[in-house]
């Protein structure tokens, strides 16, 4: 029997149950990954739903990814194009009798996975692996996803107390080398895509690659070489330079790094170095990160509504003047301007800027928090769909925060920027 990997937003070949459970198969072991048009088109918000940051931090990913299948025999094929338009013929050609791959929820990816499903019709199955979790939902204290509460709090205590969290899976054995195919399929290069080339700026705070192999080596970095693990909850609110907070987010959010690899480095971390408030905060940003896929579990297409999950009815503006002001760095905040152009320029913002400039949009040009949501999907490297829509929620009032709060733009300015030197850095022409 031969297998089909269909990977998605799972690219590593360590802990990765889909490829795990092919490689216990007989037969060729093939893998597939699609950079499908319809994730670098315009979105109904007006951006394009891939801009070129993240579009090269995958390429990157999906380039190492192929090396490190090459070496277990494994063939990665790729195609610019839409699942459903090449499937069947992958299906056909290499006798395929089973697709394995990462199970996904949300609205675009179920359509995708239709569609998919429809090309193929009952010639082969599908097998679906929640894989993207710390706490798998199996272990998890809840009988359904109805009963997620919606305070966090609450989920992370119930969960550190009752949910296990399972060690990594090793990568595979190699496959047999008779079982390795020519790959007659080409990687696409960001103009394939319809994006620019970029140069990228010597300021970013993310300067790294894309790849599991680069995921590694920034583990290797931030936990080991110089040990900034100790003092993450301490600086995770920096706002300059590549080591105030792990920068994991990037890897995690195509998969090319699993929470339960980085969970199990913390811990690794905490018996040979030290253990303190420092080490537990990566967890509690991880249990976190779990949370918001939860709710979108439980809420379905809600987080994507106007009113989010607590159809919640506020007067949303859309005028246009106010997005080109946001996303330019042009509004009366500097410290908002100085965030906004950082990311306009890297595809980077820190979580303390995301904050702000979230809460400016929502809060103070009372906008459709969408549109921010949008542009943040477009721009981000490290975009994920549960953590991006869940935290633009949070901060926009229809979310699972029941404080509804509202920053203090310049008294956060003054706590976390006091001299200045994160908007000077990004708005050179502003004197201090």
């Amino acid at each position: 029997m031969n297998t089909l990997v269909w990977f998605r937003n799972d690219l590593r070949v360590e802990d990765n149950n889909s490829l795990w459970q092919a490689c216990q198969q007989k037969g060729t072991v093939l893998a597939v990954y699609f950079f499908d048009p319809r994730h670098y088109a315009l979105s109904e918000f007006g951006f394009k739903k891939t801009e070129c940051y993240r579009a090269q931090f995958l390429i990157e990913t999906v380039t190492d990814l192929q090396q490190q299948l090459a070496q277990r025999n494994i063939t990665l094929l790729t195609f610019l194009g839409k699942p459903e338009d090449h499937l069947s013929e992958l299906v056909e050609k290499h006798d395929i009798e089973a697709i394995y791959l990462q199970k996904e929820w949300t609205r675009d990816e179920q359509q995708v996975l239709k569609a998919a499903q429809n090309s193929v019709g009952t010639k082969v199955t599908f097998h679906e692996t929640y894989d993207q979790f710390l706490f798998h939902p199996t272990d998890i204290p809840y009988a359904s996803f109805d009963e997620i509460p919606e305070v966090f709090t609450t989920f992370r205590k119930r969960c550190e107390k009752l949910a296990k969290i399972h060690p990594p899976k090793a990568a595979p054995n190699p496959r047999p080398e008779a079982h390795r195919i020519a790959n007659p399929t080409q990687l696409p290069k960001l103009s394939d895509l319809g994006l620019d080339h970029f140069t990228k700026d010597a300021r970013t705070a993310f300067p790294f690659k894309g790849g599991a192999t680069a995921g590694r080596e920034r583990i290797q970095h931030y936990f080991w070489d110089t040990q900034k693990l100790a003092h993450y909850k301490k600086t995770r609110n920096g706002l300059i330079g590549q080591d105030y907070s792990s920068k994991l987010s990037a890897w995690l959010a195509n998969g090319s790094l699993s929470p339960r690899t980085i969970y199990a480095e913390v811990k690794r971390f905490e018996k040979t170095i030290t253990k303190n408030q420092d080490t537990y905060w990566l967890v509690f940003e991880l249990i976190w990160r779990d949370y918001f896929k939860y709710v979108s579990l439980k809420h379905g297409p809600s987080i994507f509504a106007l009113g989010g999950i607590l159809n919640r009815s506020y007067h949303w503006g859309t005028d246009a003047r106010h997005t080109q002001v946001w996303i330019n760095g042009a509004t009366q905040e500097p410290f908002v301007n100085a965030n906004m152009i950082e990311l306009q320029k890297t595809g980077w913002m820190s979580n303390r800027g995301r904050q702000n400039v979230a809460s400016f949009w929502a809060k103070e040009l009372q906008q459709d928090w969408r549109i921010g949501a949008a542009y943040f999907e477009s721009m981000l490297i490290d975009y994920d769909v549960h953590s991006n829509w869940g935290n633009w929620m949070y901060n926009s009032g229809v979310g699972n925060d029941p404080r509804d709060r509202k920053f203090n733009i310049k008294g956060q300015a003054e706590r976390y920027d006091p001299k200045g030197h994160f908007q000077k850095q990004w708005l050179q022409e502003v004197l201090f």
